[in-house]
This record gives C-alpha cells, sequence and structure tokens, in this order.
C-alpha cells in the first residue's frame, strides 16, 4: 500500500470514525474477562439466575482460573497448558476465553485449530477487539494481506486508530511480506 493510499484511508477512517469511542487494551490482551456480549437480537435470549455464576464476570473461582491461564500464556509462555486451563474454565463461548485458546493454538503452529477458536470468540462476540487484533496477525501469518487490512479496519470502527489492537495490526502491516512476523 503506497503511503499515498494509506494516508487517505486514514484520513477517510478518522473522519467516519470523528466522535467515536477509543478503546485502550494491551495488545497482549487484557488480564480482565470483558462480560459475555448481550444476547439482545439473536431470537432466543437466555436469563441466568443469580444462583448460576458459572458465567458471572463477577465469579471469583472463573476470575483466578483466568488470571492464572492469562499468566501462564503472556508470562511462561506455555501454550499448552494455558489451553488446559482455559479449557477448564467451562466457557468455550466466551469471546476472552476462545480469543485466548485461538491465541495458544496460533503460538504452538495449529494455525487451523486457531482458527476455528478466533472465529468462536467472534461469534460469541462480534465486536471483540482482540480478537479482530488477533485473528488479523493470524491472517497476516498465513499471507492473506488483504484480510489483515478487512481486520484493521474492524478494529478502526470499533475502537479507533488509536488503540493498541489498531496500531499492533498497522505495525505488522507495515512489514514487507515474508518478513518472519512473529507475534
Amino acid at each position: 500500500m503506497s503511503k499515498t493510499t494509506r494516508f487517505l484511508t486514514l484520513a477517510v477512517l478518522s473522519l467516519a470514525l470523528a466522535g467515536g469511542p477509543v478503546i485502550k487494551a494491551y495488545a497482549a490482551g487484557s488480564d480482565e474477562p470483558s462480560p459475555p456480549a448481550s444476547d439482545s437480537g439473536k431470537g432466543k435470549a437466555t436469563k441466568k439466575t443469580k444462583k448460576d455464576k458459572s458465567s458471572s464476570i463477577d465469579d471469583p473461582k472463573f476470575l483466578a482460573g483466568y488470571h492464572t491461564a492469562y499468566d501462564t500464556i503472556y508470562n511462561h509462555h506455555d501454550y499448552a497448558a494455558a489451553i488446559e486451563q482455559l479449557k477448564a474454565l467451562g466457557q468455550p463461548d466466551r469471546a476472552d476465553v476462545a480469543n485466548l485458546i485461538g491465541y495458544s493454538y496460533r503460538k504452538l503452529g495449529d494455525y487451523k485449530v486457531s482458527q476455528i477458536w478466533y472465529e468462536r470468540a467472534l461469534k460469541a462476540d462480534p465486536n471483540h477487539v482482540r480478537t479482530w487484533q488477533y485473528y488479523g496477525l493470524w491472517q497476516l501469518e498465513q499471507g492473506n494481506r488483504d484480510q489483515a487490512e478487512y481486520h484493521l479496519n474492524r478494529i478502526a470502527q470499533l475502537a479507533g486508530t488509536n488503540s493498541e489492537e489498531y496500531r499492533s495490526l498497522a505495525a505488522a502491516l507495515e512489514k514487507p511480506p515474508g518478513t518472519g512476523l512473529v507475534y
């Protein structure tokens, strides 16, 4: 992409996003999971009772397990162990959980399974910015630069061009193809 095209794209996106939300998050993901996406508009709303804390963001057992898995991924780089820890949480359809499982499989080099988990995360929450970022990096690693650009544009719509997720994927896209990207 030429500098002029990139500038025009950013200018158009900036105008389109003027006044839009800007979310600051770390490119490595968040150690705090976000609440599950709302079921409104899906046709089959499910209500959880106060007794059922299995999907509550306030459940201390879930949060402790999530934090352990997060630490296992980002501080110990033990992706296989993290996958087991995340699956043991019993919430594979929570976007944060599915995204980290996808990330872990990607780091292990299992791109097919990683893709399944990224798509599962986006099905759970189509606006999950970190999944768009990580899946965009996945696309780039697979040589799908056009798809990575699509993911970048989606991040711009959701979180703005100043977000860590946008800057991370944009920086990766600036590198020439075949430079051995490692994320």
